[in-house]
């Protein structure tokens, strides 16, 4: 292990986590990055750290402690090393594994399009995953926000975000066009405008496929039985409705014995309730308007009723398929529809990329917004967990700023080393103070009879409730 990082020596006391290639060992001292984060964020990184460290005394007795070691990104890290995301920061959070991060500005005039997707792809953090779940007392805009109780899994490494684009009569962009429009459309009857920017939208079944399996291993370890693919795939047929193709298949193949697909569901129901069922009548219940279906078609149909008797009928059939996950899909826009309307019929979302950027806040704005709606970027032994909001810079240094989202992020964090105990006590003081009408400026001129407290006050407050909690323990 290098001694240092960015010229700052690495804590003497702590200890590394480790990883055999699917668990985590944390010792009772584990070294973990923090980036402090730009704006807002060296006051929200203050106050979590208080928090994170009380959580974890009360929780463990002194048993356990995180020892904290400062890791440059953003603006300290340029006006320090001149660079926005130094290679020893990178290198720390790949030696150390698990790190936690506050807001980071996106630098002006070219270069990195964004630290956050800098990070998540230069360490291959392939799933962003963010919980969203109500604090009763938090103000919403819907009549019953306690409904939204999701976590969504957004793939982080392809989509429209892997940042593959060309500008408007740039040469480059002309020979792409030149390309695209002599060879590749040249039999189809359209043509690209010659003055566009083209942007690129790869999905993948390597990178979908393993964010499914995160998701499902995600709803089976937490008890989830509804785990839901959001796509675009009526219209993008190649990469969205890819995208749903490959996560379904990824279920069936790996986790057979555990999930029910929807339609699968819809077949077994009706075996349920009228066992003599032929696999035409059957097809045509799961199909409407299949009588006027091209041939094709109809064995298409006929098939999948006949594979889904043959493979599952014995294991999941008689009932015992309301017992597994249900696996299904929905059309990205009408989903946005669902979740401000019946939020309660979802619990796991596994997206594309800029699909799940969309909808992850729009359940967190029924919820109290950005500031209370956590999030982590995960890979394969590694996370690091982050604010889910900007940086708000006319707010830094001001003291004034929710710092719920880091809060809950780094309770994110305690339960990705298996210190669930300390989780519990930040959610719980948390949401106590809340119910106590405690709260900054952004919930408090929402609450009537709500005292506002600065950031820093409210930190206290928390830990405060902590101790109510202990003492009633």
């Amino acid at each position: 292990m290098k001694k240092m990082f960015n010229d700052i020596p690495v804590p003497a006391e702590g200890q590394t986590i480790e990883f055999d290639g699917t668990n985590f060992r944390v010792p009772d001292r584990p070294v973990i990055p923090f980036i402090e984060g730009d704006g807002t964020g060296r006051d929200i990184w203050h106050a979590s750290r208080r928090v994170f460290d009380a959580a974890v005394e009360k929780a463990y007795g002194g048993a356990k402690r995180i020892v904290w070691y400062e890791v440059l990104a953003g603006e300290k890290a340029f006006n320090l090393k001149k660079n926005w995301l130094p290679d020893d920061t990178v290198d720390a959070i790949r030696e150390f594994r698990i790190a936690i991060k506050g807001p980071l500005t996106t630098p002006v005039g070219g270069g990195i399009r964004s630290l956050n997707v800098a990070l998540r792809q230069v360490l291959d953090l392939y799933a962003c995953v963010r919980p969203v779940r109500y604090f009763p007392g938090v103000p919403s805009p819907v009549a019953h926000p306690e409904k939204m109780n999701v976590v969504l899994f957004r793939e982080n490494t392809e989509d429209v975000y892997s940042g593959i684009e060309w500008r408007s009569g740039t040469p480059e962009v002309r020979k792409l066009i030149a390309f695209l429009n002599d060879e590749m459309l040249k039999s189809s009857g359209r043509q690209i405008r010659a003055d566009s920017s083209i942007g690129i939208k790869p999905i993948s079944p390597t990178a979908t496929r393993r964010l499914m399996r995160r998701a499902l291993q995600h709803a089976i370890a937490y008890d989830r039985r509804v785990v839901t693919l959001v796509h675009k795939g009526n219209i993008m047929k190649f990469t969205e409705g890819a995208f749903r193709d490959w996560g379904y298949e990824l279920a069936q193949e790996e986790f057979r014995d555990q999930i029910v697909t929807e339609r699968e569901s819809w077949i077994l129901g009706n075996l349920d309730r009228k066992p003599d069922l032929s696999v035409e009548q059957n097809a045509a219940m799961i199909e409407p308007g299949l009588e006027n279906a091209t041939e094709s078609f109809r064995q298409e149909i006929y098939a999948e009723v006949k594979k889904a008797v043959d493979t599952i009928g014995k294991s999941h059939g008689q009932g015992r398929w309301r017992e597994k996950i249900l696996v299904n899909d929905r059309i990205a826009d009408s989903v946005f529809q669902q979740v401000l309307t019946r939020a309660d019929e979802y619990q796991v979302f596994v997206t594309p990329n800029l699909n799940g950027d969309y909808l992850s806040d729009a359940c967190a704005a029924q919820v109290g917004g950005l500031g209370m709606a956590p999030g982590a970027n995960i890979g394969d032994g590694y996370g690091v967990f982050e604010a889910t909001h900007g940086t708000a810079p006319k707010y830094a240094d001001k003291d004034v700023i929710n710092p719920s989202s880091v809060m809950l992020s780094g309770a994110m964090m305690l339960d990705f080393m298996g210190w669930s105990e300390a989780a519990r006590m930040v959610e719980k003081g948390i949401a106590e103070t809340i119910r106590q009408k405690r709260v900054t400026y952004d919930l408090e001129r929402m609450m009537p009879g709500a005292t506002k407290l600065r950031t820093s006050e409210y930190a206290s407050a928390v830990i405060e409730n902590m101790d109510a909690a202990v003492a009633a323990r």
